[in-house]
């Protein structure tokens, strides 16, 4: 048992009871079940067990290898369970029945924390756009004309959506360079990590119905951190006109802790000032936007590269939710949907190496002198992010880490 009371575990820093995030994690005892955790400190509470011992009539939710019974409950349930632990965690007629079941995270192994349902992928800050399309169409507009009008995304690969600590393989596929007669398949020589800020969909909606931007925090349950790979050569090739394929589907890397979005009103900020009129479905003049304030940091082999506001998007999660659904498209238990690379207007807050190098044409310098156009074998990328808490305080979101294999 940790020699450390609940109370002193959460009393500071990024996970403290303002915070209180959910995933699922092992034990080496018992590696086979997945538990609920929830993180406090450097600790892990196993919400289950710490429910039966209080007695609590939410111990069955809790009880679970996944969240998914947790998500599917709705907001009301939310609540009542976050406002539960954080008593268990704080309170002192808890602590002994509740501390037995605290586990130091560095001997704990976390797992996805979701089951992923769908997933998709929006492309919602306007400086990645605006940069990217310069790359892209140097002698033409750098922004679609359908980009201010709506959020732009595609329906990405539920399937290869993994947790943080896992291994990408370089992709392989078809690729052709401008100059070149026909293509080849190759392994990618352009890989790329893309940071961004993912939305985890709790309560589902009904097939036909549109969720508006006021019901989001109805839906959506959390937020979480995302490296959508990406393999520049191969998606070049084949993105038009149907846009991104086996350039994105190879793997997406997500946090292991899903932050709850009642950890994240202090966070909440109005969206950049918009030029261009909104359609009513999308247009939040009239409510408080959605905007959050995340500042995101991104490291290369423990070198920080970028560090991208999140405060800087276009487009909320809200925006794309009602835009998701707006065709009558249903939201099921465990969709994933993630803002697409968050940029912002300097040098030192762009989110992918496309922008960082220009394409590939002025390399990074890394700490050890080698320099990096796109992504070598070996190299290791971890993104991190906090938010601002109430009272002052930070909320952590973990970090989300993957290391490139060669190809096979």
């Amino acid at each position: 048992m940790p020699d450390v009371s609940p109370l002193d575990a959460g009393a500071a820093g990024l996970f403290g009871p303002h915070n209180l995030p959910y995933g699922v994690f092992a034990t080496a005892d018992d590696p086979g079940r997945g538990r609920i955790g929830v993180r406090i400190g450097d600790q892990v509470l196993d919400a289950g067990a710490a429910a039966r011992a209080v007695g609590s009539p939410d111990a069955g939710l809790l009880g679970h290898p996944t969240l998914g019974p947790l998500l599917a409950a709705g907001r009301p349930a939310w609540r009542r369970v976050r406002a539960a632990v954080a008593d268990w965690l704080t309170g002192a007629a808890h602590r002994d029945a509740v501390a037995p079941h605290l586990h130091p995270l560095s001997e704990v192994t976390l797992r996805l924390p979701i089951e992923v349902a769908d997933y998709v992928d929006f492309y919602a800050s306007e400086h990645h756009a605006t940069n990217a399309g310069r790359l892209f169409r140097p002698d033409g507009e750098a922004l679609p004309p359908n980009w201010k009008h709506l959020p732009i995304g595609y329906h990405g690969r539920a399937g290869t959506v993994v947790v943080s600590g896992t291994d990408v393989t370089r992709p392989s596929g078809q690729r052709k360079l401008p100059d070149d007669a026909s293509p080849v398949f190759a392994s990618s020589a352009r890989l790329d990590f893309e940071a961004e800020v993912g939305f985890v969909v709790g309560a589902p909606s009904v097939w036909g119905e549109p969720v508006a931007q006021g019901a989001f925090a109805d839906h959506v349950f959390g937020v979480c951190l995302v490296n959508d790979w990406s393999a520049r050569d191969i998606q070049a090739w084949e993105y038009q006109p149907l846009g991104p394929f086996l350039g994105k589907s190879f793997a997406t890397s997500v946090s292991p802790w899903v932050v709850p979005l009642d950890a994240l009103d202090a966070a909440r900020v109005a969206p950049p000032a918009r030029d261009t009129p909104l359609l009513p479905y999308l247009d939040d003049a009239d409510e408080q936007p959605w905007g959050l304030d995340l500042r995101l940091e991104i490291r290369i082999n423990g070198h920080v590269v970028s560090r991208p506001p999140f405060a800087t998007m276009y487009w909320t999660g809200a925006q794309m939710l009602a835009h998701m659904t707006v065709g009558g498209a249903s939201l099921r238990t465990g969709d994933l949907y993630a803002s697409g690379t968050v940029s912002g207007p300097r040098p030192d807050e762009l989110g992918c190496l496309l922008e960082l190098t220009r394409g590939g044409r002025t390399p990074l310098r890394l700490p050890d002198g080698t320099e990096r156009g796109f992504l070598a074998d070996g190299d290791e990328v971890s993104i991190t992010a906090w938010a601002p808490g109430r009272d002052g305080t930070r909320v952590g979101f973990g970090e989300v880490t993957g290391r490139v294999l060669p190809a096979r």
